[in-house]
């Protein structure tokens, strides 16, 4: 036991999750907490509200039963810490950073604090290096840069965690860098995490990937320390070891609502939709570690997928988080229905870190232009299938009517692109080739040069790949 571990006998009360100690006047927040029953093993608990007169712990096994007078409750002196190292890669945990795959406890490199900072603005690089994600609307549309928070707006019966382990096997860095993936499933059920373990074996990704899989039966206060364990994985690879990484948290609905839950128990005045007042600094307390360290070779990105409930984006949960985010990428629920996968809603999604990711130049300049024509085009399309379902489609002028038949291909051939991976050379081609079917006319975002290029056959990839 540590030296400064100190031990109490009886607890003032228990309700929920929460038991309530009285008198702790040395007391620190995020203290690990043993709670011992007579005739019972240990329990664990963690102090979420430190006060001279009443501090609150938060236990992580059922209450039901505890009998607080008769509890010996011990403050360890000890923070929430996680084992961190290269030799966890391919490796599957749960939230508290326990291994479920079988295997002993990992060694590792070190042992990190969970409650990592956000990274210090002065020392914030500019985020300005793709990321290929092998999805189409992503890395040609909305480009995800290294250092980048670019989140995923699902909806409910969207397949957000479906495209959350797309992206897993197919994340890439273009120049074959060191780049590892850190996936965390927050409240997701057995069959999701055997079908997840199962996929990624199958893959190949699992070997440069370290899972964190959160499920609906573990504790609540698990579905908070999640993210955090596995982002101290994330900055020990990055920052120590010079990786690039991929943080991809699925799903932050269910950490948003753990925050509400414990807010409940402690009868805190809620906020917006009954969510507490400070879940936009505690987002934020997440988010903000991702980035990229001036004179260090590493990174953190991070992909953060949330379900917004009733498909509702002004929900405190998407608004919040568009506010501290890099843009968003929006799944459709029409393109869904139709069988479009990934059904990304490419009108409503940004990064607004594209053009930092494509580079500079000639080819950045060329890229820039496709981008553009493409949605010129298919916002048009979109406009015209609107006008159509009420004057019919013979009634929309001729070059209304070419832009429904784009609109159309885009989304079959485009953004749905099934069970494929697409190199971000494959999904420019398929681009062009979308744009040739218009006549020149039809094309008022490309230049005459890049136009007369493309036609030549003399086209470039995208700068992505420049130092």
């Amino acid at each position: 036991m540590s030296a400064l571990a100190r031990r109490h006998h009886g607890a003032q009360g228990v309700g929920g999750p929460l038991l309530y100690l009285r008198r702790t006047r040395v007391v620190a927040l995020g203290e690990w907490v043993e709670i011992r029953v007579p005739g019972e093993s240990p329990w664990r608990g963690q102090v979420i509200d430190a006060g001279r007169d009443i501090s609150v712990i938060q236990v992580l096994e059922d209450t039901v039963g505890l009998a607080p007078a008769a509890v010996e409750i011990t403050l360890t002196g000890r923070e929430a810490t996680a084992v961190v190292g290269r030799e966890l890669l391919g490796r599957a945990f749960n939230g508290m950073g326990l291994p479920i795959d079988g295997l002993p406890p990992p060694v590792g490199d070190a042992t990190r604090s969970v409650w990592g900072a956000p990274l210090n603005p002065v020392r914030r690089a500019r985020p300005g290096d793709f990321i290929e994600t092998g999805i189409s609307a992503i890395d040609g549309m909305n480009t995800l840069v290294r250092g980048q928070k670019l989140p995923v707006f699902s909806g409910p019966g969207l397949p957000g965690l479906d495209l959350a382990a797309r992206i897993v096997e197919g994340a890439r860095a273009p120049r074959d860098e060191a780049f590892a993936v850190v996936f965390v499933g927050i409240g997701i059920t057995s069959r999701e995490t055997d079908a997840f373990l199962e996929r990624f074996d199958r893959s190949g990704a699992r070997e440069r990937s370290v899972l964190y899989i959160n499920q609906t039966r573990d504790p609540t206060i698990e579905r908070l320390l999640a993210p955090r364990v596995a982002l101290a994985q994330a900055e020990h690879l990055a920052f120590d070891l010079g990786m690039h990484v991929l943080v991809v948290i699925a799903d932050l609905t269910h950490y948003c609502e753990a925050l509400r839950e414990i807010a409940t128990a402690r009868e805190e005045i809620p906020g917006r939709r009954g969510y507490p007042g400070y879940m936009y600094s505690d987002l934020a307390s997440i988010y903000e570690r991702a980035g990229v360290l001036a004179g260090k070779p590493g990174s953190v990105t991070q992909l953060p997928i949330l379900t917004m409930p009733d498909d509702d984006i002004t929900h405190p949960i998407p608004d919040l988080t568009g506010y501290i985010t890099e843009g968003q990428v929006v799944l459709s629920r029409d393109l869904h229905r139709r069988g479009v996968f990934p059904p990304v809603d490419v009108l409503p999604s940004l990064s607004r870190l594209m053009q930092s990711g494509i580079g500079a130049g000639k080819t950045a300049a060329e890229h820039r232009e496709w981008s553009n024509q493409l949605y010129a085009v298919y916002t048009r399309g979109r406009e015209a299938r609107l006008m159509a379902a009420i004057v019919g489609e013979a009634g929309l002028a001729p070059e209304d009517r070419r832009a429904l038949a784009f609109a159309d291909r885009f989304e079959l051939d485009f953004v749905g692109q099934g069970d494929a991976r697409r190199t971000i050379g494959e999904t420019l081609e398929i681009g062009w080739q979308l744009l040739e079917t218009l006549p020149r006319e039809d094309l008022h975002r490309l230049s005459d040069t890049v136009w007369a290029a493309r036609l030549a056959g003399a086209a470039s990839q995208p700068a992505v790949v420049r130092p």
